[in-house]
């Protein structure tokens, strides 16, 4: 039997062990309200979309919280973005969405986002049609009866101030 190389992997303070603590150190790095309000918001597209796959990616330029059905990215439906100053809501294949009320954002050939003044925005009647119409048209669909994850997929060593100047 072959003999077990021993880890390499530390876990350190900024490298907590579980996924949820490292999405909270992420968080942590933002400003109290925007923090806070990323939190709220999370928890109720965690309510609305039960069942995702959580990719967590703290980038350059955001941290942002994909929900998809497995753990392709390219299947990715919605995300949740953290800014310096203020939490959205992004619809990966958001061009074609219904948006009677006009809240869409973007003019690229696929995103659209919608920028949130307050977690309450996600129990607003167009915000939720918006997520829903997302949901139906989702090449692959979110299996609400599964158990949700989250997986950390990637962190840059280099990123912008995580809170305004």
């Amino acid at each position: 039997m072959a003999k077990r190389k021993p880890s390499k992997t530390k876990v350190t303070r900024e490298s907590p062990a579980s996924p949820s603590a490292r999405l909270d150190a992420f968080i942590a790095k933002y400003s109290p309200d925007v923090a806070a309000q990323g939190r709220r918001a999370l928890a109720k597209l965690r309510r609305l979309v039960p069942g995702a796959v959580q990719l967590v990616y703290d980038n350059y330029n955001f941290l942002v919280v994909g929900f998809c059905p497995s753990e392709r990215a390219s299947e990715a439906v919605l995300s949740l973005v953290f800014a310096p100053r203020w939490i959205s809501i992004c619809f990966i294949r958001g061009k074609g969405l219904p948006d009677p009320n006009g809240l869409l954002r973007g003019s690229g050939n696929q995103v659209r986002s919608v920028r949130l003044e307050s977690p309450k925005d996600l129990d607003a009647s167009a915000v939720r049609a918006l997520i829903e119409e997302a949901l139906a048209r989702a090449s692959v669909p979110i299996d609400r009866s599964a158990r949700a994850r989250l997986v950390i997929r990637s962190t840059s060593a280099k990123q912008r101030p995580r809170r305004p100047a």
